[in-house]
């Protein structure tokens, strides 16, 4: 058995194999490089290699985790706030949860509800950090040490819904509204990551986390005052400006730089 010390930039995914078993590997090249156990069992900064490798394409690349929650930050981008009725600068972020159901992982289907229930759903592009470490009332100077790696998010989005009812949940939470991967990235600062949004090929969204209002170890302390933090969970740090609405047929991708590139199909 190979331990493997988290010293240096890590890329993480979760994957299925032949034998429909999910593991956690690290991708080195071509390959993946198999652990023993699940990536949030981490003990002294390590990760355990069971001296299995397989190759990439011959397993089926899965979300990168498996969150007890998905925590999402709205309103962090001043520019986003506005183009979609929200209020800027705010102290607090405005806070909403989506549930589990609406995961899908990178090349798989945004399913647009029936057109009787809502009529405008967008792409928001963001940079989503997994927790690594169990963590409550987490001070801001040690906030990114709870944070295992980043990885990639869209935040699909039922506009017309979330500007109805009083709160988000409808419009954020339907099945295959959160899309994730295609890997955790560890060792990267998430304070300075661009973020590039393109919907069949035309950027319209290209942002960097430098231009949130609030900070990111401001958002992991605020949060792990109202509810403890997993590992493993998702906390997305919101979109900057440009989210435009979808339609069945196009090809909506976000890429962060040094991660990779998450791509759906709306259907």
């Amino acid at each position: 058995m190979v331990m493997q010390v988290l010293q240096k930039t890590q890329t993480i995914v979760r994957y299925q194999n032949r034998n429909d078993k999910i593991y956690y590997g690290m991708v080195e090249n071509d390959e993946i490089l198999q652990l023993t156990s699940n990536f949030t069992e981490i003990q002294n900064n390590e990760l355990k290699f069971d001296g299995v490798k397989v190759k990439y394409n011959d397993v089926k690349i899965l979300e990168p985790v498996s969150p007890s929650k998905v925590i999402n930050f709205g309103w962090t981008y001043a520019a986003h706030a506005k183009e979609t009725g929200g209020k800027a600068n705010l102290k607090e972020p405005f806070l909403f949860l989506k549930p589990a159901s609406s995961l899908i992982p990178n090349q798989g289907e945004i399913i647009l509800p029936s057109s009787e229930i809502t009529q405008q759903v967008e792409m928001e592009g963001e940079v989503a950090l997994v927790i690594g470490k169990r963590g409550k009332n987490i001070k801001e100077e040690d906030a990114l040490d709870y944070v295992f790696g980043c990885t990639v998010f869209n935040d699909v989005t039922a506009r017309d819904l979330t500007k109805a009812d009083p709160q988000f949940t409808r419009g954020k939470g339907f099945d295959t509204f959160g899309p994730l991967g295609p890997c955790i990235v560890t060792g990267l600062d998430p304070t300075n990551l661009r973020i590039v949004t393109s919907l069949n090929g035309k950027v319209v969204q290209d942002g960097n986390t430098n231009q949130m209002s609030l900070s990111i170890p401001f958002l992991i302390s605020w949060i792990s005052k109202v509810m403890t933090l997993e590992p493993g969970d998702v906390l997305a740090t919101g979109s900057p400006a440009g989210s435009c609405p979808m339609k069945s047929g196009d090809v909506v991708s976000v890429e962060v730089e040094n991660i990779g590139k998450l791509v759906n199909y709306v259907k």
